[in-house]
């Protein structure tokens, strides 16, 4: 899930770096002391009130919409104390914009060296893998809209002129298993970036990773195993450019962003071939990303508009694997999402998550109706993610005062 990033190498670099203004002095006094004058509008105003942009997001105060605010002004230093190098934190709740706060720290933009960078509600960040999960809604629009029959279509349907290359066991292999990472497809990420045999640098490096991606062999009968596979994804964008007859940033354009109010976005290229890369090449502003959690989360819609059926989304977020090698195989796996869980007040709540190298997340979580959305810089380093797990964990879930 390396993504194509160079290496870090300064791996001793402060991770956040918060605001040190009175105004954010005063929110965390306020939040700790009952005594403090400052009015609750001052201190959301200083610890993580929406801006004000005309972008389709309605915005609110966390306590309309039952959170605790003063808890929630407690996120920087915990995150701080993380060292998670966390960029922006995003909180929607009851579908409104309650909370936003963004940090400067180290990045590495795709294609960039890394540096220390500003962020700002208007600035657009790496998803990285968390384009996977995009990917999949792209192509439950495409079924929607008849370009695909169905994800049970095979996918070398789809390519009759690499029908020299495949080996034996592709035919059985579709795009549903794309989308679970069960194609049973010899597929390895889980090595240093510079060793030949991790496959995930092929994709930006050979001058046809579709042919690549097809040529390798089948080691197991699909649907038997789940292996993380950027490979799959690849396909699955590839497969949405021939159907569509566009290039997969205008068919994303035209069918999901446009509808969602997202004008500022950018999906890369990767740097040798330049072919748009599906599995990790999105950049998007943390709160446009937010908005497809919130698509999620409204079973596909968007103010009242269908965008993706619910029959797609449900089928998405249905748990199908274990995801054995990754994170500890503490989570399941989807169409192209994670699904987890947490421990909130002696209670299991779930939720669903695109996921991407360096911290990025989006979780969704459908029994508190919230989405929060954070990315990160992380890149190259273990538990890259435990600091936005542990801010949904413990302090943005038990801030809920109501469950519904």
């Amino acid at each position: 899930m390396r993504e194509g990033g160079k290496k870090l190498r300064h791996l001793g670099l402060a991770a956040v770096v918060v605001c040190a203004t009175s105004g954010f002095a005063l929110a965390i006094t306020g939040a700790q002391a009952q005594s403090n004058e400052m009015s609750l509008g001052q201190r959301n105003l200083a610890c993580g009130s929406p801006t004000a942009l005309d972008d389709g997001w309605v915005t609110a105060s966390p306590e309309s919409t039952g959170l605790d605010g003063a808890r929630l002004c407690g996120i920087a230093a915990r995150l701080k104390e993380m060292e998670a190098d966390v960029h922006a934190v995003v909180i929607v709740r009851h579908g409104k914009l309650v909370f936003e706060q963004y940090f400067a720290g180290y990045d590495e933009p795709w294609g960039e060296n890394g540096g220390r960078h500003e962020f700002d509600a208007t600035t657009k960040h790496d998803l990285r893998s968390a384009s996977k999960s995009l990917v999949s809604l792209l192509v439950g629009i495409a079924i929607d809209r008849k370009l695909i029959a169905n994800a049970d279509e095979p996918v070398v349907k789809f390519y009759p002129e690499f029908a020299d290359v495949k080996s034996p066991g592709w035919d059985q292999i579709t795009l549903r298993h794309l989308l679970t990472m069960s194609s049973g497809m010899q597929w390895d990420e889980n090595r240093g970036w510079d060793d030949p045999k991790n496959d995930e640098p092929h994709l930006g490096n050979e001058s046809d990773p579709i042919r690549y991606v097809l040529s390798k062999p089948v080691a197991r009968p699909p649907d038997a195993l789940w292996t993380y596979n950027g490979g799959s994804t690849n396909l699955l964008g590839s497969i949405l450019e021939r159907v569509s007859g566009k290039p997969l940033d205008a068919f994303a354009r035209e069918t999901l962003f446009q509808p969602l109010g997202i004008t500022d976005f950018e999906w890369k290229n990767y740097p040798e071939n330049k072919k748009i890369a599906p599995a990790a090449g999105l950049r998007l502003r943390p709160r446009d990303a937010a908005k497809i959690g919130q698509l999620v989360l409204d079973h596909g819609a968007w103010n009242g508009k269908q965008i993706v059926s619910a029959d797609w989304i449900a089928q998405s977020v249905k748990p199908r694997f274990q995801a054995i090698g990754y994170f500890s195989g503490l989570f399941f796996y989807g169409q192209q999402w994670w699904l987890g869980r947490s421990i909130v007040d002696g209670s299991e709540v779930k939720w669903i998550a695109a996921m991407g190298s360096g911290g990025q997340r989006i979780f969704i979580v459908p029994e508190r109706d919230l989405v929060v959305m954070t990315t990160s810089g992380l890149y190259f380093r273990t538990r890259q993610g435990d600091g936005a797990l542990d801010m949904l964990t413990n302090v943005i879930l038990p801030s809920v005062r109501d469950k519904n």
